[in-house]
């Protein structure tokens, strides 16, 4: 069978994980692709969003959140780091194996002197450091395997933006196992930009193939793809609203003492908040009403509890400070 080959050149990560999906779906070939994203956190389809992100942090670099098809922990996209994505035709449940698609990389790693081994799970390393992280996801018949390589990633937005204090919350939700990473462009013998390996991994991947052809999308392609960007991947109701219910807990010292609450969230919706503390019953009635049915988002919870500010500021509450442990 021919196997199309993909050097997508978008760096939207919306885009290009919609382009997954369509080429999973609407293809009937083995697909190789190689593609690159702004700067984005990924997180796997099975993960509470708001548990895997510093939001603040997020916020305020301009960094994408996505979530993908496929299961697995967080990743960390940016123009320093190059994906790959494996689409194949499986007969045999002993075909969806991640080494299958793993292998081929590291071979041709090996070819820019690199050592590049796996753990046995779903990640690559180099002198025990962290440079890929792997993903699968099945479709009828059809397997989708894609990875990451840390070419020339900004390792310290990766660490920063992936930093959360988890014990405020409580689900279960598959948690991210966080690994030192490192980049590969540390490891090499000889200098070259993130385009060139890019293009090596995808020339050097594809000429293995015996019968290969360099696809290029049609315009009917990109139509549906941008389509099914708006229509999925660039909702709220996807990347947040998609992840198992979960509670939230968080308290704030004020002037007058301290404040505690309890969200219960399902399907990205309060559907419950419990506060206690120093406010009287009155306020944490208003407080529970005004943000049931409400998203968990800071921006959706920023007016109703802006609304309150006077009746809050009486009991001690600084409303800014509220909001920043309300996410």
């Amino acid at each position: 069978m021919t196997v199309s080959c993909i050097l997508l050149e978008s760096l939207d990560p919306y885009f290009n994980l919609a382009t997954e999906e369509h080429l999973l779906k609407k293809y009937d070939e083995d697909i190789f692709m190689i593609w690159r994203s702004e700067s984005s956190i990924v997180v796997g389809k099975h993960q509470n969003a708001l548990a895997e992100i510093n939001h603040q942090y997020v916020r305020e670099n301009n960094i994408h959140v996505a979530r993908r098809l496929s299961g697995g922990g967080t990743v960390f996209h940016d123009p320093g780091n190059v994906n790959f994505t494996f689409i194949k035709r499986v007969e045999k449940m002993e075909e969806v194996n991640f080494k299958i698609f793993t292998q081929p990389i590291v071979d041709v790693l090996k070819k820019l002197d690199l050592d590049a081994y796996t753990t046995g799970r779903n990640d690559l390393l180099i002198d025990g450091k962290k440079i890929s992280g792997n993903a699968e996801h099945i479709h009828k018949k059809r397997v989708l395997h894609h990875g990451t390589l840390l070419f020339d990633s900004h390792l310290d937005k990766l660490r920063n933006a992936l930093k959360v204090d988890l014990s405020r919350f409580e689900h279960k939700a598959v948690q991210s196992n966080r690994s030192e990473v490192g980049n590969i462009s540390e490891y090499l013998k000889r200098q070259m930009s993130v385009e060139e390996f890019a293009r090596f991994i995808f020339e050097n991947i594809a000429k293995e193939y015996s019968d290969f052809n360099v696809l290029e999308l049609t315009d009917e392609d990109i139509f549906e793809i941008n389509k099914l960007k708006e229509e999925k991947y660039c909702q709220w109701e996807w990347i947040y609203g998609y992840s198992p219910k979960y509670k939230y807990h968080n308290t704030l010292k004020t002037s007058k003492g301290k404040v505690q609450f309890t969200f219960q969230i399902v399907k990205g919706k309060i559907v419950d908040s419990v506060w206690d503390g120093d406010l009287p019953e009155s306020l944490t009635e208003q407080l529970s009403q005004k943000l049931l049915s409400q998203n968990h988002d800071i921006e959706v919870l920023k007016p109703l509890i802006k609304s309150l500010e006077k009746e809050l500021s009486i009991e001690g509450v600084v409303v800014s400070d509220l909001l920043a442990v309300m996410a």
